[in-house]
């Protein structure tokens, strides 16, 4: 019984080694068998159909080597390009962040330098408005001393005023000149005289003298005309401020004539104030054009 028994295992392991490998072996294996059936049994009946299970299996799993060899072939081959295509979309996209980062690199430079450009005008601007505040101030101490000095003479003989960073200071005929005549009057010297230590304390200042008059024409052996007469009335106070050591170079005279009113020459009155002589101090503005400049 053994030795049945150890053949028919052999047999089977024959079956099932040499029948798989083909599919010819698993459909004759039964017409190369000699014994008869009755011998084997059901156990035998049993082996065979396990033994078909068993092949049947096998050329599935063949089957579907073959599929996943194939698709593996088509996926290798999709990743070599891919491979190509990534490789050269990684030097493309490192080219192109290079150049970015260039471009990066330049605006932030860019921007760096106008940075400081915006800090140096900056920096200007604020040391120029600490001049005109400088100045300003400087001005106004000044209106207040000359108001404080002039307190003798009313506004309709003498008036003063600041404006753009300058200070003007009017004297009407009624107070220096007499009709038609250059010649200042003892009042107007006296104004004059209390006027001059307040220029002379503040070097900085430069001193312009205009003289103006009204429309009315005249024409004497002296004046051509009111140009004239208005250019000697300039110079005539310019003299007397001299005489208190002023500076030269810090004064100037000259004559508008009739050609700036500050009222209608159609009254009386406009034309009284038209007719004065005006001393314009303006504060030396060399540290602000510097500044300007630059």
């Amino acid at each position: 019984m053994k030795t049945f028994q150890s053949s028919l295992l052999f047999v089977l392991l024959v079956f099932l080694v040499d029948g798989c490998a083909s599919h010819k072996k698993c459909s004759d294996i039964s017409a190369d068998t000699k014994t008869p059936q009755k011998i084997y049994s059901k156990r035998y009946r049993m082996a065979l159909a396990e033994r078909d299970s068993l092949c049947n299996l096998a050329r599935l799993l063949q089957k579907d080597t073959t599929v996943v060899k194939a698709s593996l072939r088509k996926l290798q081959d999709e990743y070599q390009k891919q491979g190509v295509s990534f490789n050269n979309l990684k030097r493309s996209t490192s080219d192109e962040l290079n150049k970015l980062s260039a471009e990066l690199s330049q605006k932030q430079n860019d921007l760096a330098a106008k940075e400081k450009a915006l800090a140096d005008k900056q920096k200007r601007l604020t040391e120029l408005e600490s001049l005109i505040k400088q100045r300003d101030d400087m001005l106004n101490n000044i209106l207040g001393t000359l108001r404080n000095t002039l307190t003798a003479f009313p506004k309709d003989e003498l008036s003063m005023v600041m404006k753009n960073g300058k200070i003007y200071v009017s004297l009407l005929d009624k107070l220096l000149f007499k009709s038609g005549s250059p010649v200042v009057e003892p009042r107007g010297v006296d104004a004059l005289k209390q006027l001059a230590p307040v220029l002379k304390s503040n070097p900085d200042l430069e001193i312009v003298i205009e003289g103006h008059t009204d429309n009315v024409p005249i024409k004497t052996t002296i004046f051509k005309d009111n140009w004239d007469l208005s250019t000697y009335r300039a110079t005539s106070v310019l003299r007397i401020l001299l005489e208190d050591q002023i500076e030269k170079g810090r004064l100037t005279a000259s004559g508008k004539g009739e050609f700036s009113p500050v009222a209608s020459n159609d009254t009386p009155e406009g034309r009284s104030q038209n007719r004065r002589t005006e001393i314009i101090l303006s504060p030396n503005l060399d540290a602000l054009f510097k500044l300007l400049e630059k």
